[in-house]
């Protein structure tokens, strides 16, 4: 690129960006003007020199990502939007932090125009950037050729010293490093200042340095409050190094012209009316005007959109050439991009019957991903360094990988996660906010949990991300508490707009991935098993998909089983002994709670009735069965480590107990007397956001 030139209206552009910073969060009284004052420079060196993006258009494919990982200094990234020309008045500026408004307190996927992640738990946003990344070099890797550079957009994050304290993002920037991530560019605002103060009462260490032992390429800029030019000339070498991901440590002032400048007091609490009029004449803009901004600041970002408009228009143009010469890769991407699943794809979808043999549903989830990968390219993940038990890496696939490693490349779907399931979660979020992807990640469902703040954001954010979570019960046997998972699905069941299947054989694990792949704005956890699984007799992926059936049906009743997963047949067996005892049982099968509950009121009253009482059955937590039975009857303490069969048999998991279990239940209600009415029956159904 050509050497640094200073446009007439820098100064008051970047002025304008730091006045109305403090004035949006001032309005509000709530905010935290500091960092976005400290980074108006480097924003406004990085949107109008570099960053393409056509604001009429948000969602033009190859626009370069923008993630502001520090996501509490979003009052910026509002302002640049405003100014870009999105979606975003002033009005809308003035509504900072208020109910409804397109501007709320940490920026939100899909609510704001231009917002490319949900950012705000720090690091997340960081490791967003590195699944943004990787889906540029695969898409790129996949669909350019010779003449046609259709996909080479770049990936910028601004971060902050929160984001780089959080292991999340020493997770992701580690396999970026590795991944020789050359199209990610961070920025590190690197103000010395926390909550708590001083960044020296906890965070000293050497980030450079870190980051080049993690395969980075590192650059810094000392004065981030006025070197245009420094800024400039990092960001045209960040974007020359082709090998490396970029980190540019920026030494900034948080609150840069305010009275409090360089102290935590700017960090999170408005600047006084006194503080704000001072910066303002101190700038050259009216100290008794609010929201103000110069013809010559809109002008100048009027002229970036511009630019943006023309680059999208010659893609086009591009694309379309592509598709003359490149018809099916040309229907391929577009399809992908448009979100769209191949024609009668779910036909590769295995059917069982019930006598085909056992097998655990993490082998049928093999199964399944081996059918369905060769139909659907879209579909890219790997595991945290458990593919030998989680089964994820089908024949055709080929590792994510540089070309220079030997070990794979960019064309791969497979990518080898490592123990980091954390950094796993964020990067799949990041890999489905790029689009054109459907990513999966896996592991033991118990180390969900180390990811869970990535999966909370993926459900908020609407990500369709698939969770393969393997050795999903005490049935994991000889490994004992600490991989049981006892209280995993309670906290996942709980998380709105996140589909938790527990399937309890192949139709269901089959419907399981089909709804996976269909419900584009949920993600989804596939709770699997290790030990073997009957197939059931009366199970199909039509019924599954229900969310829950009946499995099997008897008319007046005395019981109801209801369960999940690798419990189901051990309900079953149960049933035959009540049954030969005279006493009258119907079993239900319930792999996904969210989805039976989207079922017509009268199909879910018709599985789970009243009339005689509804017993639960689960090797977890009882707790959440109370909305779909009377009684529960699961796991109440850890687990233990021993054969799995033992280890049932130790917490009465069993058919004969459950039987037992099952007589209690009947003798208590029919001594209690009265109307036994359907569990679901309730005088409050839900209270809930719209966020879902």
């Amino acid at each position: 690129m050509s050497k640094f030139t200073a446009h007439p209206a820098d100064n008051i552009a970047i002025a304008t960006i730091r006045a109305l910073a403090a004035d949006v969060v001032g309005k509000a009284n709530s905010g935290h003007p500091g960092a976005p004052m400290g980074m108006a420079p480097v924003a406004h060196v990085l949107f109008t020199r570099f960053f393409n993006a056509n604001p009429k258009h948000p969602k033009w494919f190859n626009r370069d990502r923008f993630v502001l990982s520090n996501g509490h200094a979003c009052a910026l990234q509002y302002i640049l939007l405003h100014l870009l020309g999105y979606k975003l008045s002033m009005d809308d500026l003035k509504q900072f932090r208020q109910i409804d408004s397109l501007t709320p307190g940490h920026p939100e996927a899909g609510h704001t125009d231009g917002v490319e992640v949900t950012t705000g738990p720090l690091g997340q946003g960081f490791a967003n950037g590195v699944g943004l990344a990787i889906a540029q070099a695969h898409l790129s890797a996949t669909y350019n050729k010779e003449g046609f550079d259709l996909i080479n957009n770049y990936t910028y994050v601004f971060t902050g010293d929160g984001c780089l304290m959080e292991g999340v993002a020493s997770e992701a920037a580690s396999l970026a490093g590795h991944l020789q991530l050359g199209n990610l560019i961070a920025i590190y605002d690197d103000n010395h200042i926390s909550i708590d103060g001083d960044t020296a009462v906890a965070f000293t260490e050497d980030v450079e340095k870190r980051f080049q032992a993690y395969g980075w390429q590192t650059l810094h800029v000392d004065n981030g409050d006025s070197d245009l030019e420094g800024i400039y000339n990092a960001i045209v070498e960040a974007r020359k190094e082709k090998h490396k991901p970029t980190l540019i440590r920026l030494r900034t002032t948080i609150g840069y012209g305010s009275k409090q400048q360089g102290t935590h007091g700017v960090h999170g609490s408005p600047l006084k009316p006194d503080d704000i009029q001072a910066f303002k004449a101190r700038f050259g803009l009216p100290p008794d005007q609010s929201f103000y901004v110069p013809e010559e600041t809109y002008a100048v970002y009027h002229e970036v959109a511009a630019r943006g408009a023309k680059l999208e228009a010659a893609w086009i143009d591009l694309l379309s050439s592509y598709g003359q010469k490149y018809p099916a890769e040309h229907a391929e991407l577009t399809r992908r991009i448009a979100g769209r699943l191949p024609d009668d794809w779910e036909k590769a979808l295995p059917v069982y019957k019930p006598s085909d043999p056992a097998q655990a549903s993490r082998k049928l989830s093999e199964i399944v991903l081996t059918a369905i990968v060769p139909k659907l390219p879209e579909l890219i993940g790997g595991s945290a360094d458990l593919t030998g038990s989680n089964l994820t890496r089908t024949k055709t696939m080929i590792d994510f990988q540089p070309d220079s490693t030997g070990l794979g490349s960019y064309k791969g779907t497979y990518i080898r996660f490592g123990v980091r399931e954390h950094g796993m979660g964020a990067i799949a979020n990041g890999l489905h906010a790029y689009g054109g992807i459907i990513p999966f990640a896996a592991t033991f469902l118990n180390f969900v949990s180390y990811a869970a703040g990535a999966v909370r954001l993926s459900a908020l954010s609407k990500h369709q991300v698939i969770w393969i979570a393997t050795h999903d019960s005490i049935g994991l046997g000889e490994d004992g508490p600490t991989h049981q998972p006892i209280e995993t699905a309670v906290h996942l069941r709980a998380i709105p707009n996140l589909d938790f299947w527990r399937p309890a054989d192949g139709n269901e694990t089959s419907a399981a991935y089909y709804s996976a792949l269909t419900r584009r704005h949920t993600p989804s956890i596939l709770s699997l098993s290790r030990q073997n699984l009957p197939n059931l007799e009366g199970s199909s992926i039509e019924r599954a998909l229900k969310g829950g059936y009946v499995v099997h049906e008897v008319e007046g009743e005395d019981l109801t089983i209801v369960s999940t997963g690798s419990e189901v047949s051990i309900a079953l067996e149960a049933a035959q002994k009540l049954i030969g005892e005279g006493i009258k049982t119907r079993v239900v099968s319930l792999p996904c709670w969210s989805i039976f509950d989207l079922q017509p009121a009268e199909y879910k009253l018709s599985v789970l009735r009243g009339g005689a009482p509804t017993l639960a059955v689960e090797a977890l937590s009882t707790v959440g069965w109370q909305k779909y039975a009377h009684e529960a009857y699961g796991m109440t303490g850890w687990g233990a480590s021993g054969p799995y069969k033992k280890v049932y048999e130790k917490f009465g998991l069993t058919g004969s107990n459950i039987a037992e279990v099952g007589k209690k239940v009947v003798h208590f209600y029919k001594k209690k007397g009265g109307e036994i009415v359907s569990p679901l029956l309730r005088a409050i159904e839900s209270i809930g956001g719209d966020h879902i």
